[in-house]
């Protein structure tokens, strides 16, 4: 039943993300020149890629040239693109990818996908975190962040490996309280 779950929430939460793409449509000239939407190609169930789309909160750029273990280039974050990030309405448009069966509402963040192959060949068990639909919010989100590098991607793999093993409707009920949470009180922002 998490996938006739994930298919009504995100159903429920359609309205919302309609709602932010007409406000965000309207400020986008002004304040975050571009388009709207942000596609990028990530790491999904099975190690397969699927596109992830999100609202665009940095300035364009061709291709990304940084690597897993650089930092993210905060000077290409617009003005409107810091308050998409803090508010965490970025996170809306996945739903899409909810609906369409590339995502699930909870489960391990799919990566972006050149850095997720890197990730397999040099993170022990990062192969496993991809027997199910990658998440919008997961455990390692909630629990440690942001992973930047080797260590912290191991990190992050580990905890990904708890959640498959022991994933069930009380453990989602916990990561989902705790992602609202964070989106309320802006935690890491």
């Amino acid at each position: 039943y998490k996938r006739a779950f994930d298919i009504c929430v995100s159903l429920l939460l359609l309205p919302l993300l309609f709602l932010f793409a007409v406000l965000l449509f309207c400020l986008n000239p002004f304040f975050n020149k571009g388009s709207l939407f942000f596609v990028q190609r990530r790491m999904g169930k099975d190690c397969r890629g699927f596109s992830a789309i999100k609202f665009r909160s940095m300035t364009h750029i061709a291709e990304i040239l940084r690597s897993f273990a650089d930092p993210i280039e905060i000077d290409r974050i617009t003005r409107l693109g810091g308050f998409i990030r803090a508010t965490r309405i970025d996170e809306l448009p996945p739903i899409l990818n909810v609906l369409q069966g590339d995502m699930s509402l909870i489960g391990p963040r799919p990566d972006y996908y050149p850095h997720a192959c890197e990730f397999l060949n040099q993170v022990a068990g990062y192969r496993t975190r991809h027997v199910v639909r990658p998440g919008i919010s997961g455990l390692a989100q909630v629990s440690l962040g942001y992973a930047m590098g080797i260590e912290a991607t191991q990190k992050k793999t580990n905890a990904d490996q708890y959640y498959i093993s022991n994933a069930g409707f009380k453990l989602d009920a916990r990561i989902a309280v705790q992602t609202l949470m964070t989106v309320i009180t802006k935690a890491g922002s």
